[in-house]
């Protein structure tokens, strides 16, 4: 079994509603996004996952938060912008684009800060 796994970051603005806290009110993080990838086999060539493939979709779902304020975008408009949530939503939306027969996501990670985060690793 192969892991690989891809890192990006995105700025954003959010605001937890429902809690007793400052994060009520609207603050910024520099978000941290891990990927991981695992895969069976390798093809012809010994590549089991095309890292250029992963970083493009997960680039695709960047374009949608950076330096936005999450609670205005679907699907955070309507649900908590935790960092759970953003975890469970990057898994979701990658596995739809990226699982095939051999290779499927595995987990993701979305770190608000160097020391906090959440990792999602699907049903």
């Amino acid at each position: 079994m192969f892991e690989l796994d891809v890192e990006r970051m995105f700025s954003a603005a959010h605001h937890l509603r429902g809690y007793n806290g400052q994060c009520s009110e609207k603050h910024g993080h520099n978000w941290t996004v891990r990927v991981t990838a695992r895969a069976s086999k390798l093809d012809a060539i010994g590549i089991s996952v095309d890292f250029k493939a992963m970083k493009k979709v997960l680039d695709s779902l960047l374009e949608k938060l950076d330096h936005k304020d999450l609670n205005t975008v679907a699907p955070f408009d309507r649900i908590n912008p935790t960092s759970e949530n953003l975890a469970m939503f990057f898994f979701n939306e990658l596995s739809a684009g990226l699982n095939n027969e051999n290779a499927k996501i595995y987990s993701v990670r979305i770190s608000e800060s160097p020391s906090s985060g959440a990792t999602y690793y699907g049903e």
